[in-house]
């Protein structure tokens, strides 16, 4: 096969006790699932329906790496995550044999530059680029479900520059992991490598350069990345 010019990289992450690499098809995100969350940024969180907005699979970064601080921003803020890695696609899934079609687990951080956020929300228009910009996706190692299971619960906080601002349980999750993959592949056809950044706790906030950010969730790992 000939391309009219080289091909990109393939986006991917490190997985836990291999060598091998998880190759990132597409990167999904869930809208306040945590209910104080959804307070904060007010909203309603009696369970209404889940939402979904998307990022670019190389919106990807690595844990550890400098992201710089993103163009048409004047306020940048941390959302740490646990993501779903998908290992088998699917369709119409049934919650109760969703786990099934999980791979493994990562803490990610879902960067937002909730200005523009906060504008395109007053008129009704998309999120796609408060959300999904350059560098907006950072994440780190992931455990395979084979090694850790499907945790229900763990704590997940966010610290910046060693000051706790985030701080929760998944188990506060207002849609599970299996509720989750289940809505949404009842609207697009999930497929091995596909990513699920499954929403924040209360807390998020305003990042600036020089900023270290590191996330944890326990039992399943850390995230860390320096603002420049």
């Amino acid at each position: 096969m000939t391309y009219v010019f080289p091909i990109w990289q393939q986006p991917s992450v490190p997985v836990a006790g291999s060598p091998a690499l998880f190759p990132v098809r597409r990167i999904f995100c869930v809208g306040r699932n945590y209910a104080a969350h959804a307070r904060e940024m007010g909203s309603d969180p009696d369970r209404e329906p889940p939402f979904f907005f998307t990022k670019p699979a190389d919106a990807i970064v690595a844990s550890g790496s400098a992201v710089p601080y993103p163009p048409a921003t004047a306020n940048l803020h941390h959302e740490i995550e646990l993501v779903v890695a998908i290992g088998q696609g699917g369709a119409n899934i049934e919650a109760g044999q969703a786990l099934g079609h999980v791979f493994g687990y990562a803490a990610g951080i879902d960067l937002t530059r909730r200005d523009l956020q906060n504008a395109a929300k007053a008129v009704g228009q998309p999120w796609d680029m408060s959300k999904g910009f350059d560098q907006s996706a950072p994440i780190g190692t992931i455990r395979p479900a084979t090694e850790i299971g499907h945790p229900g619960q763990a704590g997940i906080r966010l610290s910046v520059n060693g000051v706790l601002r985030q701080h929760g349980n998944i188990a506060d999750l207002i849609w599970s992991v299996p509720e989750t993959i289940a809505t949404l592949s009842r609207l697009v056809t999930l497929a091995a490598g596909d990513l699920i950044y499954t929403g924040t706790p209360e807390g998020v906030g305003p990042l600036k350069a020089g900023d270290q950010v590191a996330g944890e969730i326990d039992g399943i790992g850390t995230v860390t990345i320096h603002i420049t």
